[in-house]
């Protein structure tokens, strides 16, 4: 919804708010804020097939299931049971509604020529039938599908307004909430229907368009007119379904979602390495690279291991099928079809010409409505552009991001891209991760390389690594870098020999070194034990020497003493004395 809206709505208006009836259609509550003006005229109109009878009706059954409001169809178009058997399909049981009492269905085959050939038409027998069917189940809701077709007959437009006049008030006397559908006029008329006049009697207007642009079909809704309300004025994608009619009032979520700072795996051990843990829990990963690169393959490990995980995850695919999609990952060791036979994973497929942008938009939204999942990938989001980048592939790509971070859903998008391309740059100021995939060419051969361009929020690895596919998943593997440039592949393994080689051939010289060395030590420890028992003999001989020199010194004194005592000779003189 438009901030706007969202403001006003919250504020709290001074004085009594409008009343409102719930349409019971996702998305047309919200837009409204609360639902239709109670016990008032609305006007939903468009062209043919653009779903106004659909929108009436869902009104109508949502009023008789849901909140106990019986209601009246008027038709003047088809045969009530051809009617009960169109809606019959999207889940609508007319027949069991009027069984019950909540439900009166009044038909009538109105032949404007014979209003004509009688020169006039009287309206009151209409509001008699009428006024009984309300009496009958105490309708609170009214449909009246189209009565335009009775306005074709008069060809005066007072007249025209005078009757449309005297209608709306009839039905505001009775207190009933209407919904009253109009045919668009031609392209060339000012007014919003046939006779331009409808919108201005009727206190709340709604137009719906289904327009074809290069061959696909889109529905949008719009609120052109609401009395005494505030409401979103923005076009929104609608969608026709199985569930019935759904709007999804989503054209830019506010920026208001939370920031998790739970890690989630990506199933790849070593890029969540290089991511500093993993992806944060809620936030969007972004993986580009040319065709055949591997991004499917990633998605798929994410997917895995969500599931793994006990989650339930949703796979949206715009480019293979379900069954193509689970035999070429079961060639990497993925088999995801257990988990899709649990209930645990949910693969939805659909060319992206199968429907409108604005369509594509509203089934993820009811997907994840379905499967409430905690992981997400959206594989091939650049094929909605047919290669052409559009404001509304950028708008609508931005919506689908918004949308999954609203819901808090883990999501992983994949992108036909390289770094310097358009599309993959219009997307990359959105998500919070961004991969990119690369193939190189060398030595006649193609390989691939993965580095992250950013991560917002987390410190990251600014390394490349080679992305090996193998029989048993993803393989991250160092790269070689120098003069050569990067190498990769069987040039990598042949540098992995080389240095091997070298390592080899390095080890070996050492050895030889360090074996040589060792003799020499060896012979050097040995020449010097010699020297030093070479110097210990030495200075034992000198020590001998020095203490023999010391006993002959002392002998000599001995035997001069003993000498002298048998001469009887006197002592020799000392200090110069005479005898």
């Amino acid at each position: 919804m438009d901030s706007t809206v969202l403001t006003s709505l919250t504020a709290g208006a001074v004085g009594p708010s409008l009343e409102k009836a719930l349409t019971g259609i996702p998305g047309l509550d919200q837009i409204t804020g609360g639902g239709l003006p109670q016990g008032r005229v609305t006007l939903v109109a468009g062209g043919a097939g653009a779903g106004k009878t659909l929108l009436g009706l869902n009104f109508l059954v949502a009023g008789a299931r849901q909140y106990g409001e019986p209601g009246v169809l008027m038709t003047f178009e088809e045969p009530a049971a051809k009617v009960a058997l169109n809606v019959r399909s999207l889940g609508f049981d007319l027949d069991e509604l009027v069984r019950t009492g909540q439900l009166v269905v009044l038909a009538f085959q109105v032949d404007p020529s014979e209003i004509i050939a009688a020169g006039e038409f009287d309206f009151e027998p209409i509001f008699a039938i009428l006024d009984d069917a309300i009496r009958q189940v105490g309708a609170k809701r009214i449909l009246l599908d189209t009565i335009e077709v009775i306005f074709g007959a008069f060809g005066d437009d007072a007249i025209v307004r005078s009757e449309l006049i005297r209608l709306v008030r009839w039905l505001d006397d009775r207190g009933v909430t209407v919904v009253l559908t109009g045919e668009r006029g031609n392209s060339g008329d000012n007014g919003l229907t046939r006779h331009g006049i409808e919108e201005y009697v009727t206190d709340c207007v709604i137009v719906l368009d289904h327009r074809v642009s290069a061959e696909i079909s889109t529905r949008r809704l719009r609120v052109v007119k609401y009395r005494g309300s505030a409401h979103g004025t923005n076009e929104y994608p609608f969608l026709i379904s199985e569930r019935g009619f759904t709007v999804l009032p989503i054209t830019s979520v506010a920026l208001d979602y939370a920031a998790s700072e739970e890690r989630v795996s990506t199933g790849i051990a070593r890029l969540d390495h290089m991511l500093g843990g993993g992806m944060f829990r809620g936030s969007t990963l972004m993986v580009s690279g040319t065709a055949g690169t591997g991004k499917t393959s990633l998605g798929a490990h994410v997917l895995n291991s969500a599931c793994e995980r006990g989650e339930h995850a949703l796979m949206v695919l715009l480019e293979e099928s379900p069954e193509q999609v689970l035999r070429n990952m079961r060639s990497l060791g993925l088999d995801l079809r257990p988990w899709v036979e649990t209930g645990l994973l949910r693969i939805w497929a659909a060319r992206p010409s199968a429907f409108g942008l604005e369509t594509h938009l509203a089934i993820l939204a009811g997907l994840i409505e379905e499967e409430k999942p905690a992981v997400a990938v959206l594989d091939g989001i650049a094929s909605l552009s047919n290669g052409i980048v559009t404001p509304e592939v950028t708008s609508i790509v931005a919506r689908q991001i918004d949308l999954l971070k609203s819901r808090g859903i883990t999501s992983v998008i994949t992108a036909l891209g390289q770094e310097e391309d358009v599309s993959a740059v219009s997307v990359s100021a959105m998500v919070d991760t961004w991969l990119q995939l690369r193939n190189i060419e060398a030595n006649g051969e193609r390989n691939r390389l993965l580095f992250v361009l950013e991560s917002r929020g987390t410190a990251h690895s600014n390394q490349v690594r080679e992305f090996v596919l193998t029989d048993h998943g993803i393989e991250l593997l160092d790269v070689y870098i120098g003069a050569a440039g990067v190498l990769a592949g069987s040039a990598r393994v042949t540098q992995q020999a080389t240095e091997r080689d070298e390592e080899l051939r390095i080890a070996e010289e050492l050895a030889r070194r360090r074996r040589k060395l060792h003799r020499s030590v060896i012979e050097r420890e040995a020449h010097l034990a010699a020297v030093q028992d070479q110097l210990d003999a030495e200075r034992t001989e000198i020590n001998r020497i020095d203490l023999r020199e010391g006993h002959q010194v002392a002998d000599t004194e001995a035997d001069r003493s003993t000498m002298a005592a048998r001469r009887w000779a006197d002592a020799a003189p000392h200090n110069g004395e005479t005898r």
